[in-house]
């Protein structure tokens, strides 16, 4: 079977020299990123098709085509992606955003096998693993093709869609090895800011899984399947603060690094969201201001993510007729 997983460069690490030319090309992109002006006008505007009228001014979507609010965010993500891979040598750096898509990947691929239906269409595109090697490694199981860190949970949660059916407990499988994955992979980078990003995207995640576990009556053994290790937060005190009840999950929380976060939670998942992001932005800012590492390069990555999510908001605000209040207060920061 032909491995089509993209590898880590047998090149160098990039030198101050290349970090500082890369950092360069950033630092005239940025000049370009919408800041809290351009929301403003995104918000004035009258349509959605006022808003994409403006953003193409703003030099959005591809020159020359006529897009829908989707074509125009996918189009702005993959020119993220081919400005970080025309920068970076060993793209493997920035393995950390793509491995969720890779197990995303996954989850499609079993459910069509268990299925018997196929459709690319739900593959996501941008990760380090052919969706095509992915379909064809579930349809013939031969799980050994896959990377060391994917292996066993596709092989179990195969297993168990296969044979009952639980397509509940095969994506908390896969969803808590995609975290593992993810954390392990941002902490080894010995990058400082991916490191941080790891550790807030792991712990939110796990607060997320444990309220709604709070909700929907789960027990004690689906979350100790379900939460992720990180170091930021005391998983067992978790599980037993869930086991006790939503205000007790709070009353952990404001003994953790995560206290401020508890009145976003408090008013709404929505609220946690926004508050989740801004963290992000409010931490990557004072990479602007160092031009020889990887990261402002990632920062650059988290800010445009959030620049699209931003505008995704907007968009279809206006699409749904959402009020001018409730798209404010979903509203994130912006990092210019």
């Amino acid at each position: 079977m032909k491995k089509l997983i993209s590898s880590a460069s047998s090149k160098n690490e990039m030198t101050d020299k290349q970090y500082l030319y890369a950092v360069s090309r950033i630092r005239f992109k940025e000049m370009a990123l919408l800041g809290r002006a351009d929301i403003e006008q995104l918000m004035n505007c009258k349509t959605e098709k006022d808003c994409l009228r403006y953003l193409s001014d703003k030099g959005w979507g591809r020159e020359g085509q006529d897009e829908s609010s989707e074509q125009l965010l996918t189009a702005e993500r993959e020119k993220t992606w081919e400005l970080m891979d025309e920068l970076i040598d060993d793209m493997s750096v920035f393995h950390t955003f793509l491995y969720g898509n890779d197990y995303h990947n996954l989850k499609a691929a079993i459910k069509q096998a268990y299925k018997g239906i196929e459709d690319f269409n739900l593959y996501i595109s941008n990760c380090t693993i052919e969706p095509k090697l992915i379909d064809q490694v579930v349809k013939e199981q031969d799980f050994s093709v896959l990377p060391e860190h994917m292996r066993k949970a596709a092989e179990e949660a195969y297993q168990i869609q296969l044979h009952t059916g639980d397509s509940q407990l095969c994506d908390i499988i896969i969803d808590k090895a995609a975290l593992d994955a993810i954390y392990s992979k941002g902490k080894s980078s010995k990058n400082e800011l991916l490191a941080q990003y790891v550790e807030i995207k792991v712990a939110v995640a796990d607060i997320n899984i444990a309220i709604r576990s709070v909700k929907t009556g789960k027990d004690e053994e689906f979350l100790k399947r379900a939460l992720a290790e990180c170091e930021s937060l005391d998983i067992q005190k978790l599980i037993d603060s869930a086991k006790e009840g939503i205000e007790s999950i709070y009353e952990y929380l404001s003994t953790t690094e995560y206290s401020d976060a508890v009145p976003a939670l408090r008013k709404s998942s929505q609220a946690f969201e926004c508050w989740c992001d801004n963290r992000i932005i409010e931490y990557i800012k004072p990479q602007k201001y160092n031009p020889f590492t990887l990261s402002p390069l990632v920062a650059y990555y988290l800010a445009r993510e959030n620049e699209i999510k931003t505008v995704r908001i907007i968009l279809s605000g206006m699409r749904n007729d959402i009020s001018d209040t409730v798209i404010r207060e979903r509203l994130r920061e912006m990092y210019v």
